[in-house]
């Protein structure tokens, strides 16, 4: 019994030393070049004063301040004509600021409403 253990542990630490083994600095070279080349920074267009709109409203149903409330705020940045958001996990709390010819407070709940699964959030005391 105690040396099918011992092989079984062999086995095992065999299979993690080589499947664990680091990359050469040539591939993660190559690979932080492809990496590089994929992603790009979306260049947003400047907001005339004239359309910027700030909104507020109060988000239900976030459990954590990175898993929630930050993929909000990057969902929110995310959308066409908005300048900034920020949400804020402990007051629940977000604020945006975008183009009125090209979003509305509608759109922005909704896209609030339907993150994650689509029922976990839900928007209320929507202020300009």
């Amino acid at each position: 019994m105690n040396f099918k253990k011992s092989i079984l542990t062999l086995a095992v630490a065999s299979i993690l030393f080589v499947g664990c083994k680091e990359k050469s600095n040539e591939t993660d070279l190559k690979e932080t070049a492809v990496n590089t080349e994929v992603v790009a920074p979306k260049v947003k267009k400047e907001i005339a004063a004239a359309n910027l709109q700030t909104t507020s409203f109060s988000i239900d149903g976030m459990t954590c301040a990175i898993g929630c409330a930050k993929t909000i705020q990057e969902d929110l940045t995310a959308l066409d004509g908005v300048q900034d958001a920020k949400v804020d996990f402990d007051t629940k709390l977000a604020t945006v600021t975008f183009d009125k010819t090209v979003q509305n407070q509608e759109k922005l709940t909704k896209v609030v409403e339907s993150a994650a699964d689509g029922k976990s959030y839900t928007v209320s005391n929507v202020k300009s």
